[in-house]
């Protein structure tokens, strides 16, 4: 019976970890036909940390680092992201893509990836 939560908390462990890896690039979904009413106002595609499209940085953030640290950046496994751009700027972002910190393995997101990706979180606020 003792032996019962540590069977669950290594599972939870190998589940969190193999969640995280894989070392693929993202890529963002296909484009499909929009099934809502379209809005009477632009959305703005781009965003004060650079030139990147918000929804290819999202679809980013879903396919390679949500399983960490949640669909809303809420953080899990991950710390939470809600306002990273108010802790750390695009470059030290880059950063820790770059080199990993904790648990996070660097290399997840690489290249124009990582540099839309990091221009997203840093507006973050």
């Amino acid at each position: 019976m003792k032996r019962f939560p540590f069977a669950i908390m290594a599972a939870v462990l190998v589940f969190s970890l193999s969640a995280c890896g894989g070392g693929k690039t993202a890529q963002p979904p296909a484009n499909k036909p929009s099934t809502e009413t379209p809005s009477t106002e632009t959305p703005s595609t781009t965003a004060p940390s650079g030139s990147y499209d918000t929804a290819t940085a999202e679809a980013l953030f879903k396919n390679t680092c949500a399983a960490c640290h949640g669909q809303t950046l809420e953080g899990a496994v991950g710390p939470n992201l809600q306002k990273i751009g108010s802790q750390l700027n695009k470059d030290q972002i880059l950063e820790v893509l770059d080199k990993g910190k904790g648990a996070m393995p660097p290399g997840l997101v690489k290249g124009a990836d990582a540099e839309t990706l990091a221009a997203w979180l840093a507006d973050k606020k």
